[in-house]
């Protein structure tokens, strides 16, 4: 309930601040309020406007619908995901891995938090977890998102090809000349 209450005043935050921009900010949110109608005339959700923002690579306005519903929401595992991805295209690492996490604490069977989760890590250089994370991803998944099964392969090749480079100490070999100017590579205890 405590981390309920301080994503709360998080988002409360976000909204205080949101009137401190400048006039680009302001045309930015302009665009992303026009987004919130759908073509039909109907209201749309603060997490299909965060959407659609994303897929315009409008990351930082996709961060704030995201928030924007989870004040009407609740803080979801859809959310939660959401607001994960967004800062992880912002480069938030820290952040989407702790959003991230959190909607796998709120939905375990939620394939793409999953993999989302694993992209984070492989960014962070953890190779070994993040296998771990997409094998979890791609079982929930059944093995039917083609982009899910080439961040598995990713991930065993980055971890095979960690393990094999940490194996090798290069400073335990040595360079040692044997008779008509031939050398032999030693290695040494």
């Amino acid at each position: 309930m405590g981390t309920r209450r301080f994503g709360l005043l998080a988002i409360w935050a976000v909204f205080a601040l949101a009137g401190c921009g400048d006039p680009i900010e302001s045309q930015l949110e302009a665009r992303a309020e026009r987004a919130v109608i759908d073509p039909s005339g109907e209201a749309v959700d603060g997490l299909t406007v965060g959407h659609r923002l994303m897929e315009a690579g409008e990351y930082d306005l996709a961060l704030r619908a995201y928030y924007r519903a989870a004040g009407a929401q609740g803080l979801t595992a859809d959310v939660m995901s959401a607001i994960g991805s967004a800062n992880l295209r912002l480069g938030r690492l820290g952040q989407a891995e702790e959003g991230l996490r959190q909607a796998i604490d709120l939905d375990e069977t939620f394939a793409a938090a999953w993999n989302n989760l694993g992209v984070v890590l492989m960014e962070q250089g953890d190779y070994g977890q993040a296998r771990r994370v997409f094998e979890t991803a791609f079982a929930l998944d059944g093995g039917k998102s083609p982009p899910l099964r080439e961040n598995l392969r990713l991930a065993i090749q980055m971890m095979e090809n960690n393990v094999y480079q940490e194996n090798i100490n290069n400073d335990a070999f040595e360079l040692v000349r044997r008779g008509g100017g031939r050398y032999e590579l030693l290695q040494t205890p």
